[in-house]
């Protein structure tokens, strides 16, 4: 068994990883560019409800050795849905990971499943902050495959309870619309691996605490 932390002042990896990417940006700039081609939080979530204005974005790419249980990192209600496939089949992420275990390179050109393989949007609603948060789970070619633990509709969860798994070589992304009255300071570096309920990724700064 896993020891679970439990700390609000604290965002928790939703994944066991390696950090592929984290910054802030707008809903139409590029996370990332994929061979010349750009990767929007726009075209990542396709939601029209979705917030516009700065957002918090956290990728985390899970190789073939990771456990691939994902959790939720700060407590909430959580709603999901599948979104429509861009594409009938899913790319390889292979390429992700040969580069992440043999090179230990992270190359975003290796990252083209973004834009088309089988995803689950999954929001969490953080009472006592004030905001949803999101949790993107992509899954691999081979498997195809992202499963909810429980299906029930709006069920509250605990911090870093386990929600869902992806089989195989897989990504989850946290995305956390900003606003005034939040700041969130990063904990970890670009390349690292962190573990699902262990390692903090972000440190919430509260009003009181930014004078």
């Amino acid at each position: 068994m896993r020891p679970i932390k439990s700390d609000r002042d604290f965002f928790f990896s939703p994944a066991d990883g390696v950090i592929i990417y984290q910054k802030i940006v707008k809903e139409d700039d590029a996370v990332i560019e994929v061979k010349g081609r750009n990767y929007s939080l726009k075209e990542a979530v396709r939601d029209p409800e979705y917030p516009s204005g700065l957002s918090l974005v956290i990728g985390i790419f899970m190789t073939f050795y990771d456990v691939h249980i994902n959790r939720i990192p700060y407590p909430g209600v959580l709603s999901y849905r599948e979104l429509e496939p861009i594409e009938s089949l899913n790319r390889p992420m292979l390429a992700m990971e040969n580069s992440l275990i043999d090179e230990l390179a992270v190359d975003h050109d290796n990252a083209d499943y973004l834009h088309s393989n089988q995803r689950v949007l999954n929001k969490v609603s953080a009472i006592d902050l004030g905001l949803n948060y999101y949790i993107l789970q992509f899954a691999d070619y081979d498997v195809d495959s992202i499963t909810p633990f429980d299906i029930s509709p709006h069920r509250s969860y605990e911090q870093n309870e386990r929600f869902s798994q992806i089989r195989y070589g897989s990504q989850v992304d946290l995305i956390i619309p900003l606003t005034n009255s939040l700041k969130f300071k990063f904990l970890q570096e670009e390349g690292t691996h962190v573990e699902a309920g262990i390692d903090p990724l972000l440190k919430i700064q509260r009003p009181f605490e930014l004078s």
